[in-house]
């Protein structure tokens, strides 16, 4: 099982990244999948969530308007598309994959992707 975070790097305030996240390993569709983020000495926060058909997104109040996740499941791929970005946005970008059965749980995390939001 391997998830791939690329896309990451320094960006200047008001500017724009596409962040990708690739996996194998495991059934993709049947997962859904998630952004989050961490800064050194804080927990990690939840940015955006995508169901496992793509059907249903959630975002977290501090991206909503700004950021879009989706995904393909035919590539095995999520998105994360920033626009407008902000300083606070500087973080590691982390993806997540979970799938819950009726037998147990499952979830993946991916190495993390640095993002530098910086004049």
């Amino acid at each position: 099982v391997q998830l791939v975070e690329s896309g990451g790097g320094l960006v200047h305030p008001g500017g724009s990244l596409r962040l990708s996240c690739t996996a194998s390993g495991f059934s993709f569709s049947r997962y859904n999948m998630s952004w989050y983020r961490q800064v050194a000495g804080k927990e990690r926060e939840l940015v955006a969530s995508i169901s496992g058909g793509g059907s249903h997104t959630d975002y977290a109040d501090f991206v909503k308007g700004r950021f879009t996740i989706s995904r393909d499941n035919n590539k095995d791929a999520m998105y994360l598309h920033m626009n407008s970005l902000k300083p606070e946005d500087t973080a590691v970008y982390y993806c997540y994959a979970k799938r819950v059965a009726t037998w147990g749980v499952y979830d993946y995390w991916g190495q993390g992707t640095q993002v530098t939001v910086s004049s």
